[in-house]
């Protein structure tokens, strides 16, 4: 798509219906540092990269951000800015009280006449092309400038940012652990602005299957865990119609292989149902929160109690406080994710007691009523115990990995997470390379079959034989070579 004006069919197109997206929000950019962002305001970053897609970046960290913290991203609707989102979204709340550092991806008029994230561009929106690779290089930026953890990025976006943020996940789901679509369309529903009316006003009359494989085709070969995913949705919505939601829903559950009947469900505040869809260890991986009554924006809820956010405005409807249950269902509060819904508190004294170059052990004090306890290693489920030491194993040599416990009572129920630990590996880190495809099969790291290319060792699918493509492969035994893209 081009940059010039749209004629004809594409503006009436882009301007009636495509480009409507979340058509408010006016607040202007306020002109902003280029420097590094400090900390506790919002800043623009601008060199993070080659940026591909022509876009803004902007971050925000609260005071004393501890290493190892979470990073969000957080994409803006049509005619918003990085600095409209930050002021009305709620991220900012929790950022401050829970540690974590938020990146504000923003675009402009050039890429787009009424400043949308280009969802429906298959030159922009996948992986490694346009503004998707451009975001994954503001991810890359925060995560060396603040040391954020790798294993807790998420991204959420609204409206034609949600569309985008549906895309980044299947684009790079081994570089967020999660994400949230709030009124948007699901991954790769439409390659071209011909098709995004469609996908936004009607039932694609896909089977969950068909919606699962679009995820699956934008990253071929890929195995490791997929993002867990929350969707918003407002039961009178015109723009984007309820069917967006129950799309994504069969989209993400397919991709996880749980089905589309709910493990359970409750109501919130603001008439929403949750809907929670578990995955085979018992801890949700998709989550529908449909709002009743609520037309085309973004969730929030003035005020200042605990599960309050936000600021009204035009497409920031005061319902319930999206932002908070969607950090809750990513366990960015400290918790295990909505999974964390018992009354046991934290554990706590939890304490690395030995290391070694395969396995770290762990040891906790004791929590009154616990009937065991489950054990997390970089923010997922790795194992549980009845006791209140833990040994987890199969880990790589010079590494470091962090932590949390948290007690079951004995109806299953998981209380809070303990604070975190660092256990370090003994040994040396694996080595790690970065070459382009045709260089790793020449280096005797990867070997090439009918045109692709697979890492020696794991044989894991690394596209096609040429030097057009680059990934980063892990030697983690002799000979033995992983797909390590996300970071070594």
């Amino acid at each position: 798509m081009s940059h010039s004006p749209w004629r004809g069919f594409f503006r009436r197109t882009a301007q009636a219906a495509v480009l409507a997206l979340c058509a408010a929000g006016l607040t202007a950019v306020t002109p902003l540092t280029t420097s590094a962002a400090a900390a506790g305001t919002l800043q623009q970053v601008t060199n993070f990269g080659s940026n591909p897609g022509n876009l803004a970046m902007y971050e925000y960290a609260p005071s004393n951000l501890p290493a190892n913290a979470p990073l969000v991203v957080a994409l803006h609707g049509c005619t918003q800015s990085a600095s409209d989102y930050h002021a009305h979204s709620g991220w900012q709340k929790f950022a401050d009280q829970w540690g974590f550092a938020v990146v504000y991806p923003q675009t402009s008029t050039a890429n787009n006449s009424l400043s949308c994230f280009n969802w429906f561009d298959s030159t922009k929106d996948t992986r490694d092309k346009g503004e998707a690779a451009s975001i994954r290089q503001m991810v890359d930026t925060a995560v060396a400038q603040y040391g954020s953890d790798r294993g807790r990025v998420y991204v959420t976006g609204l409206s034609a940012g949600g569309g985008m943020t549906a895309d980044l996940l299947a684009d790079y789901p081994d570089v967020f652990a999660g994400g949230a679509v709030d009124s948007g369309i699901p991954a790769q529903c439409a390659t071209t602005l011909t098709a995004a009316s469609g996908c936004q006003n009607s039932n694609q009359n896909l089977t969950p299957k068909q919606w699962g494989d679009k995820v699956r085709n934008s990253y071929p070969g890929y195995s490791g865990t997929w993002p867990r995913v929350a969707i918003w949705q407002g039961t009178s919505d015109t723009t984007v119609t309820p069917v967006n939601g129950t799309e994504l829903r069969d989209q993400w559950t397919d991709v996880w292989g749980i089905g589309q009947t709910a493990s359970s469900t409750q109501s919130l505040p603001g008439g929403t149902t949750e809907s929670l869809y578990d995955d085979g260890a018992g801890r949700p991986a998709v989550a529908l929160f449909s709002i009743s009554g609520m037309t085309h924006g973004l969730a929030v809820h003035p005020g200042s109690g605990a599960d309050q956010c936000g600021g009204t405005g035009a497409y920031y409807l005061d319902y319930i406080c999206s932002s908070y249950y969607t950090a809750k269902f990513w366990g960015l509060d400290g918790g295990a994710g909505q999974g964390g819904t018992g009354s046991l508190p934290a554990p706590s004294g939890l304490t690395v007691t030995g290391t070694t170059d395969t396995g770290a052990s762990l040891s906790w004090s004791p929590v009154s009523g616990a009937a065991s306890y489950v054990v997390y290693r970089d923010g997922t489920k790795t194992g549980s115990t009845t006791s209140t030491a833990y040994t987890d194993t199969g880990l790589s040599a010079g590494t470091a990995y962090h932590y949390t416990v948290a007690a079951v009572d004995s109806s299953g129920a998981v209380g809070a997470s303990s604070a975190a630990v660092t256990a370090t590996t003994t040994g040396s880190a694996p080595q790690c390379y970065t070459d382009n495809n045709y260089n790793q099969v020449q280096a005797g790291r990867a070997h090439q079959s009918g045109g692709y290319t697979y890492a020696d060792g794991s044989n894991q699918a690394m596209g096609l034989y040429n030097v057009a493509i680059t990934h980063t492969l892990k030697e983690t035994s002799p000979g033995y070579f992983v797909l390590a893209d996300s970071g070594c």
